[in-house]
């Protein structure tokens, strides 16, 4: 049973503010949240002087710079060096003032481009990375690493969970810096507003990808901090993928964009599949619950909410 302060980095970001509703819904009345202008996690300094002040008895790591490929294409420094920074900051100063348990988020861009499929934990370090997400995937790598440095060194509880691909209500839908489904989700929209007779897609459309509604994910964190102990890693995902073209034809279905899909073979597919083993994580006793279109249904309405057109 979660008891005590729990500090939640990254509460404003899509998985930080779905775990601190989760933690609500748990009943927990001691949430810790800061905002960037509160504390700048990337500060070393600050991060040590907030950790003494609060002593926080859990932490879960839901900050970083993320983005999807034209936004790791385009500032590969700041995702290798910004990440680098914030997760080592909380690390460090998890193990210096007491913290019980901490939480670490990294993702399944972590295994190699070419890992078996589905992909096991174990495949972590065994081939070369997908190149459009490298800085992002080889600094989340340190963050599993130190975790484990820590526990192995100090005797640390400080667990890491490699989430897949994440979606929901309150996602980016920013198309320079937004992940695959909600950009297409709003080129769907907008482009069945504008009455456009067709919508331009990146890639081939035959990448398959698995999707995990960001609820989804707050429910298997605190699952894994109540039940899950150990160093190694653990994925959490749903177990079935579907392809680029599939997941666009359900989001022009659910929008109501009746065009045509064009696929832009010029722009860069990514990796050929990405799809997670969550034997582990089945194993503990836990499963994703929310079934994709009817998430992306939800995620829609919250999206369609907020647009202005």
């Amino acid at each position: 049973m979660i008891s005590g302060p729990v500090f939640v980095a990254g509460h404003r970001g899509l998985v930080g503010g779905a775990v601190v509703e989760e933690l609500r819904r748990a009943g927990c009345d001691n949430i810790i949240t800061r905002s960037r202008a509160e504390l700048d996690l990337a500060d070393a300094v600050a991060v040590r002087a907030f950790f003494e002040a609060r002593r926080p008895a859990w932490v879960i790591d839901a900050a970083a710079r993320a983005g999807g490929i034209k936004a790791n294409s385009d500032f590969p420094v700041e995702f290798l060096l910004d990440n680098l920074k914030i997760q080592n900051n909380l690390i460090e100063s998890a193990h210096l003032f007491g913290t019980q348990k901490l939480l670490f988020l990294g993702s399944s861009c972590i295994y190699p481009k070419f890992a078996p499929q589905p992909m096991p934990e174990s495949a972590l370090l065994t081939g070369a990375l997908e190149p459009t997400n490298e800085p992002y995937a080889i600094a989340k790598i340190a963050g599993i690493k130190l975790c484990q440095a820590y526990a192995r060194e100090y005797g640390d509880c400080f667990i890491s969970a490699m989430p897949t691909n994440l979606y929901g209500p309150g996602d980016r839908f920013d198309l320079n810096t937004s992940h695959v489904l909600p950009a297409l989700m709003r080129k769907a929209h907008e482009a069945k507003t504008a009455g456009a007779a067709e919508m331009v897609v990146w890639g081939t459309g035959s990448p398959r990808r698995e999707f995990l509604h960001v609820r989804d994910l707050a429910r298997a964190c605190l699952f894994l901090l109540e039940h899950y102990e150990s160093p190694e890693i653990v994925n959490v995902g749903v177990g079935e993928d579907l392809t680029i073209r599939e997941l666009a034809e359900m989001i022009c279905e659910v929008v109501g964009f009746r065009g045509r899909l064009v696929f832009d073979s010029t722009k860069p597919d990514g990796t050929p599949r990405k799809l997670l083993d969550v034997g582990r994580i089945h194993a503990l006793g836990w499963r994703a619950e929310i079934p994709l279109r009817e998430g992306i249904e939800e995620t829609y309405a919250w999206y369609a909410a907020q647009s202005p057109s």
